[in-house]
């Protein structure tokens, strides 16, 4: 058994959706010396999270963050948690609501995501900052 680790910091990104495959697959080159694994991608914060969806019609990542807002709304006077702003704790909630990991098979040294899948880092926070991922592969 193979195992390797990296722990990898995306530049902060607008609030939204945004594909980071190609960022993940590059900080992890050894994936290509496995010929059956796993992959798996855990964000450290609790305000941002990573999903698998739809990697080619970039509206579907506009359709996440529109139903998501729509989903759990800023300014809601409930709220008890908004001490950084009034994204603060909808973030906390979309990113319960999506997960803080995403867990890829690997075969023959490439991540066997379906042809339309890509990695999403879902931000969801306006000024989230730098974000920081933990990729760990293992298998044979």
């Amino acid at each position: 058994m193979k195992i390797f680790q990296q722990i990898i910091h995306l530049p902060q990104a607008r609030r939204g959706f945004h594909i980071i495959t190609r960022e993940i697959t590059n900080a992890l080159p050894q994936i290509s010396q496995l010929k059956a694994g796993m992959l798996q991608v855990f964000i450290q914060h609790t305000s941002a999270s990573l999903c698998i969806n739809e990697n080619a019609d970039p509206t579907v990542r506009q359709d996440f963050e529109m139903f998501f807002n729509k989903a759990v709304p800023e300014n809601d006077p409930d709220y008890l948690h908004d001490y950084e702003g009034a994204d603060d704790m909808p973030a906390h909630l979309k990113a319960a609501m999506l997960g803080s990991s995403v867990t890829i098979p690997i075969t023959n040294g490439r991540l066997a995501l379906g042809t339309w899948q890509g990695i999403y880092l879902c931000e969801h926070r306006d000024r989230g900052g730098s974000r920081s991922v933990v990729i760990t592969a293992w298998g044979e």
